[in-house]
């Protein structure tokens, strides 16, 4: 018996997939546990319809990251700290004083979405990459100067 995956079957297929089960297994387990549906001619048209509908609100939600991308690489981020000798701070600046930051400036971004390998331990300029989404990573310029 063909059936449409409602949601995550361990061992046998994942939400949306269409596949051949055995009849009791269809009516005595995922029917009643609403984890599937019989594969009818509606029933595929319905899940098409809903698999166009997912991929346009996916293909908006990318070019909104995109958009928000650009805003951020626009962005000028100024953070004052204590420096000692040769322009080496005392402490460091963090993901979370660059979200603080951007976020001040109008520009949400959590502080987790920031990929720095290492705290900023020096004056100048440092390129910083922010993952907006899956496929959106924008690299915005931090600029730390002297307290």
């Amino acid at each position: 018996m063909k059936v449409i995956f409602l949601s995550d079957v361990k061992g046998k297929g994942k939400k949306g997939e269409v596949k051949n089960v055995s009849e009791g297994y269809a009516r005595n387990f995922l029917f009643p546990k609403n984890l599937a549906v019989e594969a009818t001619n509606s029933n595929v048209k319905g899940l098409e319809a809903q698999k166009k509908s997912v991929k346009k609100k996916e293909q908006e939600v990318l070019e909104e990251a995109n958009q928000y991308k650009e805003k951020l690489e626009s962005a000028d981020v100024k953070i004052t700290a204590k420096s000692g000798d040769g322009g080496r701070l005392f402490g460091a600046v963090s993901t979370k004083q660059i979200a603080e930051t951007l976020a001040d400036m109008g520009l949400k971004v959590d502080k987790r979405k920031i990929q720095l390998d290492d705290p900023i331990r020096s004056l100048g300029y440092t390129n910083v990459p922010i993952k907006i989404h899956p496929e959106v990573v924008a690299t915005v310029k931090v600029h730390v100067v002297e307290q």
